[in-house]
């Protein structure tokens, strides 16, 4: 899949959308449709409802697809992260893994990648962007 990121930014900050991790799971459409609507183009938009409320909602993204930054780089240390050093794993009924927290993930080729807040990983095993969650539980009808 291809490494696309893309950006929507207000006067406070920018959301950044990487539709390649995204996990479908629709929570940003339900909980925030004023801002985020997959049935227009552009479908973020940020101008919608308040930052805080948009800050509120991308920190509930399951996959990491939705993150976003402060557009003031004296703010930029205020990004909320995942509290602490703990790390929970959440089993989603028929979905993926989800680890609230900070991971590292080891890939196959020595690198590493950091996440933080909220990690999507496939448990069924029909991901197209293993080890992480793209969706293709809900297309093959994943029970587990």
């Amino acid at each position: 899949m291809k490494n696309i990121t893309k950006e929507y930014a207000n006067e406070d900050i920018t959301v950044v959308w990487k539709p390649g991790i995204c996990a479908h799971a629709a929570f940003c459409a339900n909980q925030l449709g004023e801002v985020f609507d997959p049935n227009k183009r552009p479908w973020i938009n940020v101008a919608g409802a308040t930052t805080e409320r948009i800050i509120e909602q991308v920190n509930k993204c399951p996959s990491g697809a939705l993150s976003f930054y402060y557009n003031d780089e004296k703010k930029a240390g205020e990004q909320p992260t995942a509290a602490g050093t703990e790390s929970v794993v959440e089993v989603s009924a028929n979905g993926p893994l989800l680890v609230h927290g900070n991971i590292i993930v080891k890939n196959p080729d020595g690198g590493e990648t950091k996440h933080n807040r909220i990690t999507a990983l496939c448990r069924c095993g029909a991901s197209g962007n293993k080890p992480y969650c793209d969706g293709a539980h809900k297309k093959i009808d994943f029970k587990g």
